[in-house]
């Protein structure tokens, strides 16, 4: 049971550093970006080819780097041009988007399924409550938490950060005090997309690499968002958590009905609470 709720944690870790970037796209963007699930693919990916020539940390630097550039480009070619849009218009093109990286990643890295090993540094077991358990996987752990605690600091303590919560509130009337808000979209989007390449190499010790996995991943990451508050940082880390312990419990002692589990909660949450478990009600 013990392995299980850690393994919970592990998964939910991942989720989190997912999904907290559709959170900071969405809070300033008002974008659901359907492409989010390939920057996590093309990222592991590239974390992947990197760590066959360098190691398995130079890979997980060059992917966020990588991903950072790309989602400042995503925004300042994609999301820019269509923000006075129909914002339909702007899921079909990131849902576009995601199935052109999706054959791009069949056609630079094949079809096959592929694995990166756990680096040296991070191999071995930990003893933990009586148990001998993966170093690499408390690792996951500890950097979902990093993630969320640098992430609370930036937002509030940053002037940059103070921008960010500013344009997501009013846009235009931020822009008024001389605040250049098209540079913190790109901003944001590229931290979102880093944080997308990031969790993919993260994952890839774990899960086997392939052109479909962001697919996969991604409905379960709407479902954080949905759960946790559509802009809600807290409320996509208590989500994440939540829903990786329901995912894992769920396949040992439900297996016939696990995956439909996440969709039980988020459709109790749209019936009970639309605005998602942490948000403050405004009546």
């Amino acid at each position: 049971m013990t392995i299980q709720l850690l393994n919970g944690l592990v998964y939910g870790g991942l989720l989190y550093v997912l999904s907290v970037g559709l959170v900071l796209i969405f809070g300033l963007r008002r974008v659901v970006n359907f492409a989010h699930g390939s920057l996590f693919m093309i990222g592991a990916y590239i974390g992947y080819s990197v760590a066959q020539l360098a190691g398995f940390f130079p890979g997980l630097l060059a992917s966020v780097l990588v991903m950072a550039v790309l989602g400042a480009l995503l925004d300042i070619c994609v999301f820019r041009p269509l923000q006075k849009e129909d914002p339909l218009l702007t899921v079909l093109v990131t849902f576009g988007l995601l199935m052109i990286l999706e054959d791009f990643a069949r056609t630079v890295w094949g079809k096959d399924f592929l694995s990166v090993k756990v680096p040296p540094l991070l191999s071995g077991n930990l003893e933990l409550f009586d148990l001998n358990y993966p170093v690499y996987r408390l690792m996951v752990i500890l950097l979902s938490l990093v993630i969320a605690i640098a992430l609370s600091a930036w937002l509030r303590w940053s002037s940059i950060g103070l921008f960010v919560r500013a344009s997501s509130t009013d846009a235009v009337t931020t822009g008024m005090q001389g605040v250049n808000t098209d540079a913190v979209s790109a901003i944001v989007v590229a931290v979102g997309a880093a944080l997308a390449g990031m969790a993919g190499v993260v994952a890839s010790p774990l899960l086997a690499l392939s052109p479909s996995m962001g697919s996969y991943i991604l409905v379960e990451c709407f479902i954080v968002v949905v759960v946790g508050g559509l802009s809600s940082f807290g409320g996509a880390f208590l989500a994440a958590m939540l829903i990786g312990q329901i995912h894992n419990l769920g396949i040992v002692y439900f297996p016939n009905v696990a995956s439909a589990i996440p969709f039980l909660l988020m459709f109790c949450v749209l019936i009970w609470r639309p605005e998602g478990l942490t948000v403050k009600r405004t009546s």
